[in-house]
């Protein structure tokens, strides 16, 4: 399945339910967070949940949700990703999936040099950029201070939790990829 109610949510077997979430967010501790807020009422507060929950990660555990994200780009995370996390970072990436040559080349190439700089992987919620747009952010980050930058990936990381976790309580993501 595609997307959730709320009910079925909080139905599924946890080892179900821990991979569902892991997808949108690839946190452990964030994962056994929200499995121990089960049951939810209503989307809002599964929403209200994972950002709780996210405020409270420390830097190593939301570290650890960047290795579920491949570069920009690629189509591998360091870390082992199921189906439904492959199929939300590709949709999520479609626009440096669609770029030239060049510009691929260009966001592999800042994508080291980040990783270089900063210790870990560039991290942008891409949904609806093109690969122009996600080269112009990854030059500018590449500007800025670590303290900035962890600031930006952290910021990063929720909203494509967020989005994960929207899109598996509505479906929107399953109408988007129908014929």
């Amino acid at each position: 399945m595609s997307w959730f109610t709320v009910e079925q949510l909080n139905e599924l077997p946890v080892t179900q339910a821990r991979a569902v979430l892991t997808a949108c967010c690839g946190a452990p501790a964030w994962v056994q967070g929200m499995l121990a807020t089960r049951p939810w009422r209503n989307p809002e507060g599964v929403l209200a949940a994972a950002d709780r929950i996210w405020e409270n990660l420390t830097t190593e555990q939301r570290l650890e949700a960047i290795e579920h994200h491949p570069r920009l780009g690629a189509s591998m995370a360091d870390a082992p990703l199921d189906e439904r996390a492959r199929r939300w970072s590709a949709r999520e990436q479609r626009g440096a999936a669609a770029a030239d040559t060049d510009t691929r080349t260009a966001l592999a190439h800042g994508n080291a040099a980040y990783e270089h700089r900063f210790g870990h992987t560039f991290i942008l919620c891409a949904k609806g950029l093109s690969a122009k747009d996600m080269l112009r952010s990854l030059t500018e980050r590449l500007t800025h201070d670590p303290e900035t930058e962890r600031t930006n990936t952290t910021r990063e990381l929720h909203r494509i939790t967020r989005l994960r976790l929207e899109e598996l309580l509505t479906g929107d993501a399953a109408r988007e990829e129908a014929p």
